[in-house]
């Protein structure tokens, strides 16, 4: 699963919340499907040109597209994906975001929604969520407070 940091949770975030307020979503569309409403609020493509990258060179979609990806190409979609994988994305999160497949994911949802969708607006909207929760609460497992008490009696001693 993707690397727990806040400028990936806060887009994972946005993305739902863009979804969920009517961006454009068609998950036939390169740019507008799972991954490409995600790369959008990574990349600040837009829909149409992150449709373009994809088309250029391979047809496929996102799954053919990250089984094909070179990171040394300079070839756009390539470009893109190493974008995303720089935010701490992995080729398997674009592959289960894609089909909604991650079983880690899916299993934090009520048993009803165990089983999505892909090419439900309101399905990809509740994985995401889900995602961004669970990568909050990893991130959040590797912050250590201090103890303030004692804290608070080091900084006692240090000022005596």
């Amino acid at each position: 699963m993707a690397t727990p940091n806040l400028e990936l949770i806060a887009a994972l975030r946005r993305t739902a919340k863009r979804l969920e307020q009517g961006a454009p979503y068609q998950w036939g569309h390169m740019g507008s499907c799972n991954c490409g409403n995600l790369a959008q609020e990574i990349s600040q493509l837009t829909k149409t040109e992150i449709h373009e990258y994809a088309m250029r060179n391979r047809q496929g979609d996102w799954s053919e597209q990250t089984d094909a990806y070179c990171p040394i190409s300079n070839q756009p979609m390539d470009l893109l994906i190493t974008k995303m994988t720089e935010m701490g994305l992995t080729l398997s999160d674009l592959k289960n975001l894609e089909k909604l497949s991650d079983r880690s994911i899916l299993t934090r949802l009520p048993s009803e929604f165990r089983y999505l969708q892909h090419n439900r607006r309101d399905h990809v909207v509740m994985y995401i969520r889900a995602w961004a929760d669970i990568l909050e609460e990893q991130l959040l497992a590797t912050i250590h407070l201090v103890d303030l008490e004692n804290y608070y009696q080091e900084q006692l001693i240090l000022e005596a």
